[in-house]
């Protein structure tokens, strides 16, 4: 493939294979070896770099993600910077690289220009700098040997130095450089990222082999971890249309191509369980790629946002070629990895219904790590009641079968039922009769139901106002 973008300020057009990761373009043909290499799964951080492109305003936007895991055909068109051109020309540091000197913010450095460069984007943001901001912030940045704290100091003293100007007096000729590739036909061949959903749908169609790339948070690990090699990728960043979001006829529709860092403020206002949840998911650098649309195509049965669209009663928007229809989410995953998709295809959009007043929803992820693990169990619950009678009830569950799935035994005990720790007792043991999950690396079988089990019991006792204590029972 072909491309174009700007690397820390300077114009690049480059050949490349359409399976190639940032990463190691940058490391081994460009030759800046500042950025790290560590895990290769998006997971430390060792890696980060800051990717520019426009906000819906036209101004110049930068976000901190995962080199390891991004393809370079996903940059075409954007500014890549890198710790290599965050300092002044001069050699003048940086006002986040001074403020980590200051603080002693270094041991080994392995990781430092990771967190050099998600800094970088919170200080051209102008971002928080209270605690739990900067812990939020920080989580997909590790660090083995210095210690969090002069870390976390280095940060909130960042935005009171001076300096750092440059980038800001710069600004403007990388809005101007991208405005100008944003109306000329990409270059990229062998990747391609069509610019609307007609284009789109009809490439898919006459190519239905090909890669779809959503956010690449999943598809980059085949590449780093199943080395598995693409001739042919279809980018759907690039489509404006799925990159929206926006509330009409009672749902919040969600563009497949938006970010999980673009869905959160909309979650945050309408169902803070899952904007919590998001936050657990994934760091920043995560958020900052990955997208529903993608976790939708994975459709892996511990995806965690699925468990959350089954309990929401969300709706899918498809597309194949010119035929354009809707289907609950509940009828999308079929079997393993498998789902109503058709080759060919792709989730246009996702709808989620506003909620009511009465709803609560309610989202337990168990995991080995707070911050980005893989679940074991995930369950959401969303339940409709007047403080007596619980009137609906939806319980999406992740790791409990060979798709996400919902728990309609379960439901069924609780729709229609007093708002009680004996309806709810009763409802998680017949959520513990409807699954047979596997036990693997992550934890046994019995493990998931004394799991699944407990986050019932436990969204019971939020139904009822936290005050209630449901007892645990050993599943038979």
């Amino acid at each position: 493939m072909r491309l174009r973008f700007l690397l820390n300020g300077a114009v690049q057009e480059v050949e490349a294979h359409p399976s190639r990761l940032l990463l190691g373009w940058l490391r081994e043909t460009a030759g800046l070896t500042g950025t790290k290499e560590g895990c290769g799964e998006g997971d430390c951080g060792a890696c980060t770099v800051a990717l520019g492109d426009l906000d819906e305003e036209g101004a110049l936007r930068w976000r901190a993600v995962n080199a390891c895991i991004l393809f370079l055909g996903q940059v075409d068109g954007k500014a890549v910077l890198t710790v290599e051109g965050v300092a002044q020309g001069d050699g003048t540091l940086h006002p986040v690289q001074q403020a980590l000197v200051q603080q002693h913010a270094s041991q080994c450095g392995f990781c430092t220009p990771g967190f050099v460069m998600t800094l970088f984007t919170h200080w051209w943001r102008l971002g928080p700098t209270d605690r739990a901001s900067l812990d939020d912030l920080l989580a997909g940045n590790l660090c083995r040997c210095t210690g969090y704290r002069p870390i976390l100091d280095a940060a909130r003293a960042a935005l009171a130095l001076p300096g750092g100007d440059r980038h800001r007096d710069e600004a403007w000729r990388i809005v101007r450089q991208l405005r100008a590739w944003h109306d000329r036909p990409p270059l990229a061949r062998g990747f391609v990222a069509p610019r609307n959903l007609d284009a789109l749908a009809d490439h898919l169609a006459a190519h239905p082999g090909a890669l779809l790339l959503a956010g690449g948070t999943d598809a980059g690990l085949w590449v780093t971890k199943d080395l598995r090699d693409y001739d042919h990728v279809v980018h759907l960043g690039e489509v404006a249309e799925l990159r929206r979001i926006g509330v009409a006829d009672g749902h919040l529709q969600v563009g497949a191509a938006a970010t999980y860092t673009d869905l959160l403020p909309h979650a945050q206002t309408h169902w803070p369980a899952f904007a919590d949840l998001l936050r657990r998911l994934g760091s920043e650098l995560i958020r900052n790629s990955a997208t529903l649309g993608g976790n939708l195509g994975s459709a892996s049965p511990i995806g965690d946002t699925l468990p959350v669209l089954l309990a929401l009663d969300a709706t899918l928007v498809l597309r194949h070629g010119e035929r354009r229809w809707t289907l609950p989410v509940d009828r999308f995953f079929l079997d393993y990895k498998r789902t109503a998709l058709p080759k060919g295809g792709f989730v246009e959009r996702i709808d989620l219904p506003l909620p009511p007043p009465d709803l609560t929803l309610h989202v337990t992820k168990v995991a080995k790590r707070f911050d980005q693990d893989i679940s074991a169990v995930l369950l959401a619950t969303a339940f409709r009641h007047d403080g007596h009678t619980i009137h609906t009830a939806r319980i999406g569950i992740g790791g409990m079968a060979a798709t996400p799935a919902r728990a309609r035994s379960a439901e069924a005990r609780l729709e229609g039922a007093p708002l009680t720790p004996a309806t709810f007792q009763g409802a998680a043991a017949a959520l513990a009769s409807e699954f047979q999950p596997l036990t693997d690396l992550r934890a046994s079988a019995g493990y998931r139901l004394e799991a699944a089990r407990a986050a019932l019991l436990q969204a019971g006792a939020a139904a009822m106002g936290d005050e209630v204590a449901l007892p645990l029972e050993p599943v038979a």
